[in-house]
């Protein structure tokens, strides 16, 4: 018999997003979500966080290990490393050389280019969310804090540019852990037939670019760096288009041009 009035743990809601609650404790934790909204949007957003994960970086296992981190390589070094020396330099790129190596996949297609990590995030963000049916966005366009709220979480001033000269419309923005942590904002817009496109704006401390153009499969990204912030748009592959869209999107952000008119 399953104990419908038993507290619902922390415990019990990770092991429920995780998939591996005890097959008696199931309906419990379910009928538990139904009446305490604040514990059912934490599983949503555990879920969201875990399907981000998964997307970003669930190629990895599956990946062969670079032939400059092969510990038996290392051992043969010429320079005769000690294991000591060997275990710093793999430390040293996991701290730091990680995310290089685990966003090297997500831009596949776009040979002998290693893409910016604003790009590789915007991306991922991009791919996660626009698949949502229920919760694709957390303001709504209409909502009036929406720019300036994320442009304070952001640290820059943001804005969303007007994209529906492509027949876009505007259907609101979320906040998004970003690079080591820091927030990054991400807007989404759709089309009358449901295509969807997303700009993806983040505090970077690389320099100013030009447009790049990345396809990922079936989506691809066109990002740049302007000043303090990085941006990309994010959608279906298809070069043309996609570039138009984020050429009017950089011409409307272009935070140069909003500098020398301030």
């Amino acid at each position: 018999m399953v104990d419908r009035d038993t507290p619902v743990t922390d415990d019990e809601l990770h092991a429920y997003v995780d998939g591996e609650l005890p097959a008696d404790r199931g309906t419990a934790v379910e009928a538990w979500l139904a009446t305490h909204p604040d514990d059912a949007a934490r599983v949503v957003s555990w879920s969201a966080q875990a399907e981000l994960i998964r997307v970003r970086y669930g190629g990895v296992a599956r990946t062969a290990i670079p032939p400059h981190l092969d510990l038996d390589r290392l051992a043969r070094n010429e320079r005769k490393w000690t294991w000591l020396t060997g275990a710093a330099v793999i430390a040293a790129f996991l701290a730091g050389g990680a995310t290089g190596w685990f966003g090297h996949g997500v831009l596949a297609g776009a040979p002998a280019v290693v893409a910016p990590t604003v790009a590789a995030e915007a991306l991922d963000a991009h791919k996660l969310y626009v698949a949502e049916v229920r919760h694709p966005i957390e303001v709504p366009a209409e909502a009036s804090h929406l720019v300036p709220w994320l442009s304070r979480r952001v640290g820059s001033a943001l804005r969303a540019p007007d994209l529906a000269s492509f027949g876009l419309k505007l259907m609101g923005g979320r906040l998004l852990p970003g690079q080591s942590g820091k927030p990054a904002a991400m807007f989404m817009y759709e089309s009358a037939s449901g295509e969807r496109y997303t700009l993806y704006c983040e505090r970077s401390s690389a320099p100013e670019t030009a447009l790049h153009y990345n396809v990922a499969g079936p989506v691809a990204a066109v990002y740049w760096g302007d000043g303090e912030v990085g941006f990309a748009v994010s959608g279906p592959a298809d070069r043309e288009r996609l570039i138009k869209i984020a050429q009017s999107a950089y011409e409307q952000l272009d935070r140069r041009t909003t500098r020398s008119n301030s």
